[in-house]
């Protein structure tokens, strides 16, 4: 690739290439969602909070896949039945997380949620691994890797780290019940995180790898370099008792040796951080909402950067874009804000994906950019939500919660989901709340010890 943005959307694709895909399942609800409101109905903000975490939940819940019980990749309400199998590695990590806050909130029967939890962790146990990672997607039916491409056939070290963040949660959620089935589904978790060979991903180098291959080893060749969305895989790779990395490939890799920091900053609002393509402009918001569904950036430093801040700015500048509309879309507003990867409309009309930031900005609205920012903004990200439940429900709000992506400008949406997009909204939405899944991800030991060897310092947590 030429230029730098091309880079970065190549660095992105290897996770955002997706096409259509639907379960042509009926299920029947269990969760249970809110009947769609009368326009002239006005919720409360509890009332848009519960509503919101439950249809997220039943993305993950009444739409899983039916055997594996893990996350589809997609589900697409006007295409019922395409890739109905297709598991999502990284996604069923969020579900796994969404699941857990829908125990904790009564959405779920706690011992339902249970068996099914262990359902989805043994199908984890037998399906494909490659040096102890996932591939990026499972079959459902047979535990194969299903190839991403054509040399993405094998370990994706960083799905599989979105995945394990969420293993770790069910294990410390579980681990000191007396119940039987709960504590097995703990040593299960334990067990499948501990499998993980995070130092092959090396090569004997100071930075991890994305992808290992068994028929092309490391020819796809994309090293993890900060800063995006795969802090989480550094932090693991570092916490892990089976197969630690020393701090020397978390500096050199993630950190490049400080060129990490930046002293920029768009509408008076200090960046922080710099990608190691994009150098003075903010990325996609989800760099700032994968790693920290379990990874707790209040008040979390390195020596580097403050991860708290980082995120809060990343949040209201991309909300100030919104605000300031550089290329007059309609529609943008205080209200009515947030750029990530989603599905997009392409400029013939019809659906594709695009990884929508300010240097990227198409048109298209993703709502969970808002709404996975709940802990960042959480102001900018009511008002969102109040936009969307109160104002445009039954243009924007499908079976399973928001719509992946929609634009007013060119009144268009598409009536689709993403496992990715629907994953971070509960969590992030309960972390702001009470700190849930921070709390029990934060509190693993292992996890403390590994940010703890990176230079890592917690103002919240005491460490």
């Amino acid at each position: 690739m030429k230029s730098n943005f091309r880079n970065f959307l190549f660095a992105t694709a290897i996770l955002f290439s997706y096409g259509s895909c639907s379960n042509g399942r009926d299920p029947e609800p269990v969760v249970g969602p809110p009947a769609p409101p009368p326009a002239t109905t006005v919720y409360t903000d509890a009332q848009i909070i519960e509503m919101v975490q439950k249809d997220a939940l039943k993305y993950f819940w009444d739409y899983a896949e039916s055997n594996s019980k893990l996350a589809r990749e997609r589900y697409h309400t006007d295409n019922p039945g395409m890739d109905a199998g297709v598991v999502s590695t990284g996604g069923s990590g969020f579900g796994l997380m969404t699941i857990l806050v829908g125990i904790k909130n009564g959405y779920v029967p706690r011992a339902e949620a249970v068996s099914r939890l262990g359902t989805a962790l043994s199908f984890l146990e037998d399906a494909g691994r490659f040096h102890g990672a996932w591939p990026h997607w499972l079959n459902g039916a047979t535990g194969k890797v299903i190839p991403f491409s054509t040399k993405d056939n094998g370990a994706d070290l960083v799905e599989t780290a979105f995945l394990v963040q969420g293993l770790l949660c069910v294990r410390e959620y579980f681990k000191n019940s007396t119940d039987t089935a709960e504590k097995a589904l703990s040593d299960k978790a334990d067990a499948l995180w501990k499998g993980v060979e995070w130092t092959w991903f090396t090569q004997g180098e100071n930075v991890l790898y994305w992808h290992w291959s068994p028929n092309y080893d490391f020819q796809m060749n994309h090293q993890l370099r900060g800063f995006d969305e795969t802090l989480i895989t550094y932090v693991l790779a570092a916490a892990s008792p089976t197969y630690p990395i020393s701090k020397e490939v978390y500096q050199g890799g993630w950190a490049r040796n400080g060129a990490i920091k930046s002293s920029a900053s768009q509408y008076n609002i200090p960046l922080v951080v710099t990608h190691n393509v994009q150098n003075s402009t903010v990325g996609p918001m989800f760099w700032s909402h994968y790693s920290f569904l379990g990874l707790d950036p209040q008040g979390l430093s390195d020596e580097y950067v403050n991860y708290g801040q980082a995120a809060v700015n990343h949040a209201k500048i991309m909300h100030q874009y919104s605000v300031n509309n550089p290329k007059n879309w309609r529609g943008y507003s205080a209200k009515n804000w947030g750029l990530t990867a989603s599905y997009t409309r392409n400029g013939d009309g019809t659906t594709g994906y695009a990884a929508h930031q300010p240097n990227n900005d198409l048109g298209v609205v993703s709502p969970t950019a808002a709404i996975s920012s709940f802990p960042y903004t959480p102001d900018e990200s009511m008002d969102y939500l109040r936009f969307l439940y109160n104002e445009n429900y039954s243009r924007y709000i499908g079976v399973a919660g928001p719509y992946d992506a929609y634009s007013v400008h060119y009144n268009w949406v598409t009536p689709r989901y993403l496992a990715i997009d629907q994953g971070p909204m509960a969590p992030m939405i309960e972390n702001h709340r009470s700190s849930f899944l921070w709390n029990l991800f934060m509190n693993a030991p292992e996890v403390r010890q590994g940010l703890l060897k990176l230079g890592f310092h917690s103002t919240k947590y005491g460490f």
